[in-house]
């Protein structure tokens, strides 16, 4: 039987089954004009929250020769109308009650598919912003990015998307990705487990 996390807020409730650290095997596969990669990595993610209504996101990532990998980090959070109690822009707290207060408030946010739409904010180290919009129903999630920004001296990347599913305990994620001139394909995946 599955149990809430202690103190997460109610607006992360969809998101339950990915909070925790996760660590395991993946393999990266992927074709660029020029040549296949495929590497074997060992990946940690950590799914975390405080008392707002949004996870942080850290993964990590080593090659089998324990050679790091970039690391990535973000926050994932329910796709809706923001009300004055949500906190932002900036350091501005929030003010008033909340309008989404419980559970039976929270079900009216699910969409005609019977999920939640989300979104998710990561950054990489080598100057990718990526803004995902997609959605979490049940024990999986799947998202496509709705904007890339990349820094002048970021490597071309253009698209992506990810899926994470929880199937028997274990956390399955697979990432395409459109770069270096390629259309969107494979790029990695991993099987993890729970760890805390």
């Amino acid at each position: 039987m599955f149990v809430l996390p202690e103190g997460l807020p109610l607006e992360l409730t969809p998101f339950a089954f990915l909070v925790g650290k996760w660590s395991g095997p993946g393999l990266i596969s992927y074709q660029t004009k020029t040549s296949k990669i495929e590497l074997e990595f060992t990946q940690t993610i950590e799914f975390s929250h405080d008392d707002q209504p949004f996870l942080s996101y850290v993964s990590t990532s080593k090659l089998s020769d324990g050679k790091s990998l970039p690391t990535e980090i973000g926050f994932w959070r329910l796709a809706k109308s923001p009300e004055g109690s949500d906190s932002g822009p900036g350091l501005l707290p929030g003010t008033g009650e909340k309008l989404l207060a419980n559970h039976e408030r929270l079900e009216t946010l699910r969409n005609k598919d019977g999920g939640f739409d989300i979104e998710a904010s990561i950054l990489h180290p080598s100057g990718v912003s990526e803004l995902y919009i997609g959605q979490i129903k049940g024990a999986r999630v799947d998202l496509s990015t709705d904007a890339v920004m990349r820094s002048s001296s970021a490597k071309e990347y253009v698209a992506a998307t990810r899926m994470f599913g929880l199937v028997e305990g274990s956390l399955l994620w697979a990432w395409d990705m459109a770069a270096l001139g390629n259309p969107l394909a494979s790029h990695a995946s991993a099987k993890l487990e729970r760890v805390e």
